[in-house]
């Protein structure tokens, strides 16, 4: 977009809302990062207090206008909240439900929406569209098609024009929650061994965080939504054991067993067709894994030694 924008960012102290805060940002645009806790720096910015259920605070953070919103914010995967399924609830599904009634009430000309490739649960076989039907094996996959749903129905009753996107597991720096590339390499980095009682045959379509958030930014700045869902993935199927293998050349010291079968708690999906977002936004992950895996590496050692 030429002319700078006023952009409302939830989530932005997490992974992905802080890659888009700072892309946006250094491209000119008036950011309005938000996050159930404040007070981080990202840059020049400082994230705002804002809980997605608390509208009053989201509303008087938007009070001087509002061009779009990219909605990171929420409980980021199946791994998290599962002894609190309501909370699930009121963040997910709730919170996205406020964030859209913000943006029809603000005017918002674009409301960008990080759903999740575990909206699918275990697929058919692939190449998998966007059109295959929702079956969701967790309740965070649940929340997922929840969410695509009211940014699809506020699209048709209400003309906030939005778009979800199905992102399949994010890595690198600043990932905090479970996360098997993050396990191996800070094993690899302490001198301990990786053993995992599954994943040597277990598929898993990995996206490095920086291509997970120029897509993003490539749906807000899409002149025309052709649709209303994409995938977006890294472009590679690769079972855990292969990643363990770019682990092992990235740092060959690195100790990892992985046992034959499936993460208990992930689904079975065979490979997403992104062609699509290539096609309508001009979407194609810059990062193949193993150049994705050595910048994560490089981040872990700099943290780790701050």
């Amino acid at each position: 977009m030429s002319q700078p924008q006023k952009i409302m960012v939830t989530g932005a102290a997490g992974l992905l809302g802080r890659a888009v805060s700072r892309l946006l940002h250094a491209r000119g645009d008036a950011v309005i990062p938000v996050d159930r806790e404040g007070g981080l720096r990202i840059g020049q910015m400082t994230v705002l207090e804002g809980d997605l259920r608390n509208v009053h605070r989201l509303h008087a953070l938007a009070r001087d206008g509002l061009d779009a919103v990219i909605h990171c914010g929420a409980f980021s995967g199946p791994m998290v909240a599962r002894d609190d399924p309501v909370a699930m609830f009121d963040v997910n599904i709730g919170g996205t439900a406020n964030m859209l009634e913000l943006a029809r009430i603000h005017g918002a000309r674009r409301f960008v929406y990080c759903s999740s490739t575990s909206a699918y649960g275990d697929t058919p076989p692939g190449p998998v569209k966007e059109d295959v039907p929702m079956a969701p094996g967790s309740l965070y996959g649940a929340s997922k098609v929840c969410g695509e749903q009211l940014v699809s129905a506020y699209a048709k009753q209400y003309g906030v024009d939005g778009v979800s996107l199905r992102l399949s597991w994010v890595y690198g720096p600043h990932r905090t929650t479970d996360c098997m590339i993050r396990r191996m390499l800070t094993d690899a980095m302490r001198g301990q061994p990786t053993r995992v009682p599954f994943g040597a045959d277990f598929h898993r379509q990995y996206i490095h965080v920086d291509d997970a958030a120029a897509a993003l930014l490539a749906a807000l700045d899409a002149p025309l939504l052709r649709r209303r869902v994409y995938n977006i993935t890294g472009g590679t199927r690769l079972t855990l054991g292969e990643v363990a293998e770019v682990v092992r050349r990235v740092m060959p010291d690195a100790d990892i067993e992985l046992e034959r079968g499936p993460d208990p708690l992930d689904e079975l999906q065979e490979q997403f067709d992104i062609s699509a977002a290539a096609t309508d936004l001009g979407f194609r992950p810059r990062h193949d894994i193993e150049t994705g895996i050595r910048a994560y590496a490089q981040w872990l050692a700099e943290t780790a030694a701050r």
